[in-house]
């Protein structure tokens, strides 16, 4: 992961220290990958963000990953927000812990030559979360729109369990 992320142009994509730890979960023993953000986050456009990718030295595999995903983020935001996909800035989802998930699952799936997805219904929760646009219910309204037509569950208790990045 951190050779692929060597491979982003210079976009400010600092202030973060990238981490691993093993640990074990219901008998299963797993490996967590960490982003931790140690700066001021930026906002970014969708188009700046997919400039980013164009520009990368990432596999062609991973770049259309990641940017598949970025575009069905950029979707559910214009979708939510009545704007065009051109005009979408990402506000959470442009700082470098989100960009940095998504390109490191792209760079993953690739490694691991996965092809297929298979899940359990999603444990959305409930409650509110504050965002750059104020307070908002949980699942948010980007959250909902990405989860369409997907099995879903609501009684996980009051937080946010699946974000817009989880999501898309």
């Amino acid at each position: 992961l951190e050779a692929g992320f060597a491979k982003l142009p210079d976009l400010s994509l600092d202030g973060y220290t990238v981490s691993q730890s093993e640990r074990v979960q219901s008998g299963i023993h797993a490996v967590k990958f960490n982003v931790e953000v140690t700066g001021k986050q930026c906002e970014r456009s969708f188009h700046s963000i997919v400039d980013m990718l164009a520009h990368s030295r990432l596999s062609s595999a991973a770049k259309e990953t990641a940017l598949k995903v970025f575009t069905r983020l950029a979707e559910a935001e214009a979708h939510v927000h009545n704007v065009a996909v051109e005009d979408v800035h990402f506000h959470e989802v442009g700082a470098v812990d989100s960009i940095l998930d998504i390109v490191g699952t792209a760079i993953c799936f690739e490694a691991l030559d996965i092809q297929t997805i298979y899940m359990s219904p999603l444990p959305l929760g409930s409650g509110f979360v504050s965002s750059r646009h104020g307070t908002l219910p949980v699942p948010g309204p980007a959250t909902v729109e990405l989860l369409k037509g997907l099995p879903v569950r609501f009684e996980d208790g009051q937080s946010e369990l699946v974000t817009p990045t989880g999501a898309a």
